[in-house]
Protein backbone atom coordinates (compact mmCIF):
# COMPACT_ATOMS: atom_id res chain seq x y z
CA UNK A 1 0.00 0.00 0.00
CA UNK A 2 1.69 3.26 -0.88
CA UNK A 3 2.17 6.14 1.37
CA UNK A 4 -1.00 7.57 -0.25
CA UNK A 5 -3.19 5.17 2.12
CA UNK A 6 -1.25 6.29 5.40
CA UNK A 7 -2.74 8.13 8.19
CA UNK A 8 -5.57 8.03 11.09
CA UNK A 9 -7.27 10.91 9.22
CA UNK A 10 -9.15 11.00 5.30
CA UNK A 11 -10.59 13.97 3.72
CA UNK A 12 -12.69 12.66 1.38
CA UNK A 13 -15.53 14.40 -1.57
CA UNK A 14 -17.58 12.04 -3.57
CA UNK A 15 -19.00 12.84 -7.02
CA UNK A 16 -22.18 11.17 -8.55
CA UNK A 17 -21.36 11.26 -12.14
CA UNK A 18 -23.44 11.08 -15.18
CA UNK A 19 -20.99 10.89 -17.53
CA UNK A 20 -18.20 8.93 -16.04
CA UNK A 21 -16.08 9.12 -19.53
CA UNK A 22 -16.04 12.87 -19.21
CA UNK A 23 -14.67 12.82 -16.10
CA UNK A 24 -12.05 10.02 -17.13
CA UNK A 25 -10.38 12.53 -19.73
CA UNK A 26 -10.47 15.69 -17.79
CA UNK A 27 -8.67 13.62 -15.47
CA UNK A 28 -6.67 12.29 -17.75
CA UNK A 29 -6.06 15.51 -18.96
CA UNK A 30 -3.98 16.38 -15.53
CA UNK A 31 -1.62 13.45 -16.30
CA UNK A 32 -2.18 11.33 -13.41
CA UNK A 33 -0.17 8.02 -12.42
CA UNK A 34 -2.50 5.03 -12.97
CA UNK A 35 -2.56 2.69 -9.35
CA UNK A 36 -5.03 0.13 -10.94
CA UNK A 37 -7.83 0.29 -13.33
CA UNK A 38 -11.13 -1.99 -13.85
CA UNK A 39 -10.11 -3.14 -9.85
CA UNK A 40 -13.09 -5.44 -8.39
CA UNK A 41 -13.61 -4.32 -5.09
CA UNK A 42 -15.85 -6.52 -2.41
CA UNK A 43 -16.30 -4.66 1.16
CA UNK A 44 -17.40 -7.01 4.37
CA UNK A 45 -18.85 -4.93 6.67
CA UNK A 46 -19.37 -6.32 10.31
CA UNK A 47 -20.93 -5.75 13.55
CA UNK A 48 -22.73 -6.78 16.41
CA UNK A 49 -26.00 -8.19 16.51
CA UNK A 50 -27.41 -4.99 17.74
CA UNK A 51 -25.19 -2.76 15.39
CA UNK A 52 -23.37 -1.08 17.97
CA UNK A 53 -20.55 0.27 15.15
CA UNK A 54 -23.20 1.42 13.06
CA UNK A 55 -24.97 3.99 16.32
CA UNK A 56 -21.85 4.84 16.70
CA UNK A 57 -20.75 5.97 12.87
CA UNK A 58 -18.22 3.35 13.09
CA UNK A 59 -17.58 0.70 9.91
CA UNK A 60 -15.36 -2.11 9.87
CA UNK A 61 -14.69 -3.79 6.70
CA UNK A 62 -12.37 -6.44 4.97
CA UNK A 63 -11.45 -5.57 1.58
CA UNK A 64 -10.27 -7.83 -0.89
CA UNK A 65 -9.11 -6.69 -4.68
CA UNK A 66 -9.03 -8.36 -7.83
CA UNK A 67 -6.69 -8.83 -9.94
CA UNK A 68 -4.54 -7.05 -8.19
CA UNK A 69 -4.68 -9.07 -5.24
CA UNK A 70 -4.65 -6.15 -2.10
CA UNK A 71 -6.48 -7.27 0.60
CA UNK A 72 -7.14 -4.46 3.51
CA UNK A 73 -8.43 -4.69 7.31
CA UNK A 74 -10.40 -1.32 7.31
CA UNK A 75 -11.85 1.09 10.33
CA UNK A 76 -13.80 4.04 9.48
CA UNK A 77 -14.87 6.36 12.09
CA UNK A 78 -16.56 7.94 14.65
CA UNK A 79 -17.36 10.75 12.29
CA UNK A 80 -16.53 11.66 8.62
CA UNK A 81 -12.64 11.98 8.77
CA UNK A 82 -11.17 9.09 10.67
CA UNK A 83 -10.17 6.22 8.66
CA UNK A 84 -7.35 3.97 9.24
CA UNK A 85 -6.44 0.94 6.69
CA UNK A 86 -3.78 -1.58 7.26
CA UNK A 87 -2.96 -4.62 4.21
CA UNK A 88 -3.76 -7.89 5.26
CA UNK A 89 -2.51 -11.44 3.68
CA UNK A 90 -5.21 -13.63 4.41
CA UNK A 91 -8.64 -12.16 4.22
CA UNK A 92 -10.61 -15.13 5.06
CA UNK A 93 -8.04 -16.05 8.24
CA UNK A 94 -9.19 -11.90 9.11
CA UNK A 95 -13.23 -12.39 8.79
CA UNK A 96 -12.69 -15.63 10.80
CA UNK A 97 -11.13 -13.45 13.80
CA UNK A 98 -13.54 -10.68 13.42
CA UNK A 99 -16.30 -13.21 13.33
CA UNK A 100 -14.60 -14.92 16.57
CA UNK A 101 -14.55 -11.01 18.45
CA UNK A 102 -18.35 -11.66 17.50
CA UNK A 103 -19.33 -9.00 14.99
CA UNK A 104 -21.42 -10.62 11.91
CA UNK A 105 -21.33 -9.58 8.18
CA UNK A 106 -24.04 -6.88 7.56
CA UNK A 107 -23.52 -5.98 4.48
CA UNK A 108 -21.39 -6.66 1.23
CA UNK A 109 -20.66 -4.17 -1.26
CA UNK A 110 -18.93 -5.04 -4.79
CA UNK A 111 -17.65 -2.47 -7.37
CA UNK A 112 -15.38 -1.82 -10.44
CA UNK A 113 -12.81 1.03 -9.11
CA UNK A 114 -9.78 2.19 -10.86
CA UNK A 115 -7.55 4.52 -8.53
CA UNK A 116 -5.36 7.65 -9.82
CA UNK A 117 -2.56 9.60 -8.09
CA UNK A 118 -2.66 13.15 -8.49
CA UNK A 119 0.01 14.85 -6.61
CA UNK A 120 -0.48 13.73 -2.63
CA UNK A 121 -4.07 13.07 -3.37
CA UNK A 122 -5.55 9.56 -4.68
CA UNK A 123 -8.49 9.61 -6.75
CA UNK A 124 -10.99 6.65 -7.69
CA UNK A 125 -13.14 5.97 -10.66
CA UNK A 126 -16.22 3.78 -9.15
CA UNK A 127 -19.24 1.92 -10.28
CA UNK A 128 -21.93 0.30 -8.15
CA UNK A 129 -24.71 -1.88 -10.21
CA UNK A 130 -27.74 -0.68 -9.36
CA UNK A 131 -26.22 2.58 -7.96
CA UNK A 132 -24.50 4.56 -9.93
CA UNK A 133 -20.95 6.11 -10.96
CA UNK A 134 -18.82 8.05 -8.84
CA UNK A 135 -15.37 9.94 -8.50
CA UNK A 136 -13.81 10.24 -4.66
CA UNK A 137 -11.10 12.56 -4.36
CA UNK A 138 -9.23 12.23 -1.52
CA UNK A 139 -6.12 12.35 0.73
CA UNK A 140 -4.97 10.76 4.25
CA UNK A 141 -2.97 12.19 6.79
CA UNK A 142 -2.02 11.93 10.58
CA UNK A 143 -1.95 15.87 10.80
CA UNK A 144 -5.38 16.38 11.89
CA UNK A 145 -4.75 20.35 11.80
CA UNK A 146 -4.21 19.56 7.89
CA UNK A 147 -7.63 18.69 7.03
CA UNK A 148 -8.95 21.88 6.85
CA UNK A 149 -5.86 23.04 4.03
CA UNK A 150 -6.79 19.77 2.87
CA UNK A 151 -10.37 20.11 2.07
CA UNK A 152 -9.68 23.66 0.45
CA UNK A 153 -7.52 22.29 -2.15
CA UNK A 154 -9.49 18.85 -3.00
CA UNK A 155 -12.78 21.42 -3.72
CA UNK A 156 -10.29 23.20 -6.09
CA UNK A 157 -9.32 19.94 -7.68
CA UNK A 158 -12.94 18.78 -8.17
CA UNK A 159 -13.43 22.42 -9.77
CA UNK A 160 -11.01 21.51 -12.36
CA UNK A 161 -12.33 18.47 -13.05
CA UNK A 162 -15.48 19.55 -13.71
CA UNK A 163 -17.50 18.30 -10.74
CA UNK A 164 -19.65 20.94 -9.15
CA UNK A 165 -21.15 21.11 -6.11
CA UNK A 166 -24.72 20.30 -7.33
CA UNK A 167 -23.22 16.30 -8.02
CA UNK A 168 -21.60 15.85 -4.09
CA UNK A 169 -22.84 12.57 -2.87
CA UNK A 170 -22.33 12.91 1.28
CA UNK A 171 -24.04 9.40 1.55
CA UNK A 172 -21.23 6.62 2.08
CA UNK A 173 -22.14 3.83 -0.26
CA UNK A 174 -22.90 1.36 2.65
CA UNK A 175 -26.09 4.35 2.81
CA UNK A 176 -26.57 4.28 -0.38
CA UNK A 177 -26.71 0.60 -0.86
CA UNK A 178 -28.30 0.07 2.53
CA UNK A 179 -31.40 2.54 1.42
CA UNK A 180 -31.15 1.06 -2.45
CA UNK A 181 -32.01 -2.10 -0.48
CA UNK A 182 -34.34 -0.48 1.64
CA UNK A 183 -36.67 0.89 -1.67
CA UNK A 184 -36.20 -2.97 -3.28
CA UNK A 185 -37.86 -4.37 -0.53
CA UNK A 186 -40.81 -1.72 -0.48
CA UNK A 187 -41.11 -2.10 -4.29
CA UNK A 188 -41.39 -5.66 -3.71
CA UNK A 189 -43.79 -5.28 -0.78
CA UNK A 190 -45.97 -3.37 -2.77
CA UNK A 191 -46.29 -4.88 -5.83
CA UNK A 192 -47.11 -8.01 -3.49
CA UNK A 193 -49.90 -6.25 -1.79
CA UNK A 194 -51.38 -5.03 -5.11
CA UNK A 195 -51.19 -8.55 -6.85
CA UNK A 196 -55.27 -10.03 -7.33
Amino acid sequence: MTTHFQGRFEVEFKYRLADSAAFLRALEALGPELMVADNHEQDCYFDTADRALAREQKSLVIRTMAPSGIRLWIVKGPGPDRCEAVNITDADKAISMVRTLGYQPVLTIAKRRSIYFLGPFHLTLDSLAGIGDFAELAIMTDEEAALPAYREQLLALAARLGLSPEMRETRSYRTLCEQSAHLRTCEKRKQEESAP
